[in-house]
């Protein structure tokens, strides 16, 4: 698995969003794959990796009433057995975080576990809640894209329900394993059983692209750059 997941990597280097877009529609997959317009990055970057898949759901029970010291000892309670990251453990080279928090206003990723996750090979967050420590994330570069930030703590917010299964971010099904491709254009996802013809696709149009827009610049006289060599 982890050359096959090389391969695939490879297969869709360099290749943009739009691409990708065009690489399922060659394919007949016209009505899928395209994550909803609102999710977008925290700043301009471009990722392509394969989906690691996690889902948390709402906490259902009321926060007990208690003392700011005893709350303390909760809020480690809380993290060390109700709102869970086993996922962390799991990371490889190469994986796209895919965060289903059922649409939670709640900062489950934030600066400190998206760069323990970056650190052991995360190469960037999708989630359908929001991020928070927002300023760090973007200070330490790590991509990630949402419908919007948070400021609340997990704690008698959500809970961890499971990893390693298919999630619903943003109305596309994604599957452990799946191609993740972001940029700038938001974000497409790629079944990993049609990795292969969307990529062969997806580059026939990258390359058509590049060689019109090359004629252009010329004709303009611009200097040639990465975007059309």
């Amino acid at each position: 698995m982890a050359d096959d997941r090389k391969e695939i990597l490879e297969l869709f280097k360099d290749l943009r969003v739009a691409d990708v877009r065009d690489g399922l529609d060659w394919n007949m997959l016209h009505h899928y794959g395209s994550v909803h317009y609102s999710f977008r990055p925290l700043f301009r970057t471009r990722v392509i990796g394969i989906a690691k898949t996690a889902r948390y759901v709402p906490y259902m029970e009321s926060v007990p009433t208690m003392s700011p010291e005893e709350y303390t000892k909760w809020v480690s309670w809380y993290y060390k057995e109700i709102c869970t990251e086993p996922w962390q453990k799991e990371i490889e080279e190469g994986d796209f975080v895919c965060i289903d928090q059922s649409s939670v206003c709640v900062g489950i990723i934030g600066s400190n576990n998206s760069l323990n996750a970056y650190k052991n090979g995360a190469v960037g967050f999708i989630s359908n809640g929001g991020p928070r420590d927002t300023d760090e994330i973007i200070l330490q570069k790590i991509p990630f894209w949402s419908p919007f930030v948070s400021q609340g703590m997990d704690q008698g917010r959500i809970r961890y329900e499971a990893h390693n299964i298919p999630v619903s971010i943003g109305g596309v099904t994604i599957h452990p394993g799946d191609v993740v491709v972001a940029d700038n254009d938001g974000i497409v996802v790629v079944p990993r059983q049609k990795a292969r013809d969307v990529a062969k696709y997806a580059r026939q149009e990258f390359e058509n692209d590049k060689k019109g827009r090359r004629k252009l610049y010329e004709a303009l006289g611009w200097e040639l750059d990465a975007t059309v060599l």
